[in-house]
Parts: structure tokens; sequence; C-alpha cells
């Protein structure tokens, strides 16, 4: 039977329009971030286009009545150099984020896959995730990130005279006689004005870290800062092998001023040594210029680098590697677009 594709168009855009479909949201986002870049490892240089955490998401929301709210959301990451999915055989998936949540006046509750609240909490917040929003190779090497964020479900608390509260259990299913453990986080955030504070504590098995931050705005000047200590068993992070790297104190600041469409930002991380690895401290130093086309989209000009001792290799977003030992550095220039 044949379909009439005017009466069928006409009817979706009534039905639409009616109180039921007139309750709910739904809305595409997403961002698209990418740079040219001279990359530089262990004095070895390559001269690349690279993708900054591009990804594309839909959300969606329901009024239930009562106060009551349900919603979801799905994101995908891809690569904006070539089109492709992050997936090995360059598919699409939700990696990023995929949670169902029902919200009212108690808060909210969250299930699926998240974003551990710790890090957003600490180290992703205000001034602390720029110059390019904490993205590719001028991203925050040295932060500390413990908890796995699948399988997971996660409360957030209605505001309290500016504090909220998120706590979550990310379960790890495992089967009988294994040993994987549930993961465990905790966070605050606590807008005080100009002040805004924040903590976050989170554990899977033998790792663990917590981290507090403080972050300032007078006008157009903001710094932030944050200090964290972790404690790490899976050697990981270090060149120790599965022996674990011991504990650890790092800690960041970073300042941004803005003169009309132009910020201006510079940032300093320093981890210290394990205490079970010699040799194993590390220095980041990132600069950065943003000019803001609109209010979504802006050019970017950026500079980092990193410098490790013999034992570790931090660094991210670097086409080639990163060993132990090794100094790496980029200077990228680069367009942000959000839709």
């Amino acid at each position: 039977m044949r379909i009439n594709t005017r009466l069928m168009i006409a009817t979706l855009a009534a039905a639409s329009s009616s109180p039921l479909f007139a309750q709910g949201s739904l809305s595409i986002y997403g961002r698209l971030n990418t740079s040219i870049e001279r990359q530089t490892v262990g004095g070895n240089s390559v001269l690349a286009m690279v993708n900054n955490n591009s990804r594309i998401g839909v959300r969606g929301s329901e009024p239930l009545g009562n106060g009551l709210e349900a919603g979801f959301a799905l994101e995908a990451g891809f690569q904006s150099d070539n089109g492709a999915g992050m997936q090995a055989d360059g598919g699409l998936d939700f990696g990023r984020r995929s949670e169902v949540y029902l919200a009212g006046d108690f808060g909210k509750l969250h299930l699926g896959q998240l974003n551990a609240s710790s890090y957003m909490n600490v180290a992703d917040y205000g001034v602390l995730d720029q110059p390019n929003h904490d993205t590719g190779a001028v991203s925050d090497a040295l932060y500390y990130v413990v908890l796995g964020s699948a399988n997971a479900i996660s409360y957030t608390s209605p505001a309290m005279h500016g504090l909220v509260i998120q706590s979550g259990l990310a379960l790890h299913e495992k089967e009988p006689g294994g040993s994987q453990k549930n993961s465990h986080v905790v966070s605050a955030d606590w807008a005080l004005g100009a002040v805004s504070l924040g903590a976050g504590y989170s554990r899977n098995a033998g790792s663990r870290e917590w981290g507090l931050r403080v972050h300032y705005t007078i006008g157009e000047f903001q710094i932030g800062a944050y200090v964290q200590h972790a404690n790490d068993a899976t050697g990981f992070f270090c060149n120790n092998g599965a022996a674990g790297c011991g504990k650890r104190n790092n800690a960041r600041v970073s300042a941004m001023y803005t003169l009309g469409a132009t910020e201006l930002v510079i940032g300093y991380g320093m981890a210290g040594a394990w205490s079970q690895v010699a040799d194993s401290r590390a220095h980041q130093l990132m600069l950065g210029c943003n000019y803001k086309l609109s209010m979504r989209t802006k050019l970017y000009a950026i500079y980092t680098r990193l410098s490790n001792q013999a034992n570790v290799n931090y660094g991210y977003g670097f086409i080639n590697a990163v060993a132990f030992g090794q100094d790496a550095s980029t200077v990228s220039t680069g367009l942000r677009h959000e839709f």
C-alpha cells in the first residue's frame, strides 16, 4: 500500500504540536575542535592535523508532573580530522555519555555511562579547563584519574546555599571469584559569589585520589588552582610494572584575562615523585590565546611543554607516544565550533 508522503508529513507535524508532544524537549548538540600542530616528542617533530575531543550528542527531557522530570543523553566522540568514529574500525559509539535520569525536588538520579564528578569539580572547572577546554595535547596531563564511569549510579543533590554534592557507584559486574571491585566517587561544588570551592574523592580497587580546588573571578580576571593526592596500585603511570607507583602529590594553577573578544591564558602544573619510583617528577607549562568570533566559535593559538623525569611518561593526545623520560611539546592553532 502506498502512503501519501505529504499527508504523512502533515500528520506528524500536527501530532508534534499536540499537548502530549509539546511537553517534552529534544535537541542535538556537539562541537568540532580541530587544530594544526607542530608536535615534538623526544626531539622528533611532526606536523599534523589533530582532533581535540570533538563530539556529537542528543538529549531530551519530559516533565512527569508533581515536580518530576525524566530525561536522557547520548554522546559520541568522533575524529574531526577524518570523520571517523572512535572505535577501532572507525565506528561511532556512545562511550562518552549514555545516561537516563530522573529529577525532582530531591535532586537528580543518573544511570549509565557518566562523567566522573571528582574530575569535573576539581580539575575541569572554570579557567582550569583552559586554554582549550582540557582537550588534546594541550590538556592537563598530570591530573590522576581513578574512576571508570561505565555502569554508574550517580546522585546529584539540589543546591543548598550554593553547595551541590554528587556521589556515585560504578558497578564492575565481576564474575564469581573475580578480583575487580566497584568504584566509588563523591564530590562537591560550593559557589560563594566570586569564589567557588570544589572537592573530590574517588576509589577503584587499590587506587584512590582526592583533590581540592579554589576558583576566583574578579571582573575580567579568573584564577583557579587545585591540589591532588593520589595512591596508585596499577603501575600504569610510572616505570614500575604491576607493582604500582605508590603515593604522589600534584598541583596546578591557571589564570585568564579577558580583553574584549580575546582571552589570554597561562597555566602551570607540577607532579611530585611517586613514593615507590625514583626520578618520577614532571612539570607542564601552558600558554594560550583564544579569540571569540561569536558565542559558539573561536580561534586559538596554544603552546604547551611537558618535562618528564626518567621514570614517567606524562603526555596525552600526541601523535607519537611519549616514552619514559621524554619531554613533549606542541605549538597549535585551531578552530572550535559548538552547536
